[in-house]
């Protein structure tokens, strides 16, 4: 892709004729709350950003955002225009489909929001087996937990992501997977010579929690069986999270998915009282959506291959 800085002037003909530039600029400002952000994110200049929105507010005869060292924030006027801005946006990514679709899937780009797990074992080989018939589509991955990845999908910054039920009722889902939640230890651990570990033995011991935002779900399995780990180390990371407990740091319950094809040294075992997690893949609108993204998700079964 091309990274050079655009102008408020490039796009106006040609290959971005129908792109209301002014109205878009103004939503990402308000957004990302800054001039610089939202030039980032639309690959235009800092300085063509602000003109544009300039010769909105000049076309409007009204102030739309204030300025200060911070960054932007909208004022009353600007916040009573917001909504219909939003609007004619959405409007010009449903028309834009629609010319999508004339003109098949030739390029484009395809932006995603995924856990660090489906990253590393899903998305290859889906990449792989859709870009063999759809070679000029373009990838953005965005790596998150699920409580952003789901923001990223209400805001539009991604036009699909993975998420695990249960999600925002409003999106559109396609179920993929009950991913099995398992006991993870050292590989010279008691724990690791039973056929199924109770959930109840692993909190007499250190527990390594795999966990980031508000969908805790080790945390819940817990709670769910009246039980309270030993928590003595929290994070996100789940190579982090097998380092420690190889090293003989402590214990630890981990989706099965992250547990593929691992580098440690360490045991997984069924719990006694089975766990999972629903993996789904999250959409606002699968009508609306790119016609690339509505030909990735034909792709989805290829996860496993």
């Amino acid at each position: 892709m091309n990274s050079t800085k655009r102008n408020e002037n490039d796009g106006e003909a040609g290959g971005g004729t129908m792109q209301p530039l002014k109205y878009l600029a103004f939503l990402k400002t308000v957004e990302y709350g800054s001039f610089t952000r939202a030039a980032e994110r639309l690959n235009y200049s800092q300085s063509g950003v602000s003109r544009m929105i300039s010769d909105l507010e000049r076309e409007w005869n009204l102030t739309l955002l204030e300025r200060n060292r911070s960054g932007v924030k909208l004022t009353s006027d600007g916040s009573q225009l917001l909504p219909f801005v939003k609007n004619l946006c959405q409007s010009y990514e449903e028309l834009q489909t629609q010319v999508d679709s004339l003109h098949g899937v030739q390029s484009g780009i395809i932006r995603i929001g995924t856990i660090s797990s489906i990253a590393t074992h899903w998305l290859p080989n889906i990449i792989r087996a859709f870009q063999k018939d759809y070679p000029g589509i373009d990838y953005e991955l965005l790596l998150g937990d699920y409580t952003e990845i789901e923001e990223w999908i209400k805001e539009g910054r991604v036009d699909c992501g993975f998420v695990r039920l249960p999600t925002c009722p409003t999106f559109e889902i396609i179920p993929l997977e009950q991913d099995r939640l398992l006991a993870t230890l050292p590989v010279d651990h008691p724990l690791a010579k039973l056929e199924k570990v109770p959930i109840a033995a692993l909190c007499q011991e250190p527990f390594m929690l795999l966990e980031k935002g508000a969908k805790a779900e080790i945390s819940e399995v817990f709670e769910r069986n009246g039980l309270t780990p030993r928590v003595h180390f929290t994070t996100w990371d789940d190579y982090a999270v097998m380092a420690l407990v190889e090293g003989g740091l402590g214990i630890s319950m981990l989706p099965e998915l992250i547990l593929k094809h691992t580098p440690y040294q360490i045991v997984a075992k069924e719990l006694d009282v089975p766990a999972y997690r629903q993996i789904v893949l999250a959409l606002r609108d699968k009508k609306t959506a790119s016609m690339a993204v509505k030909r990735f998700l034909e792709y989805l079964d290829y996860r496993n291959a």
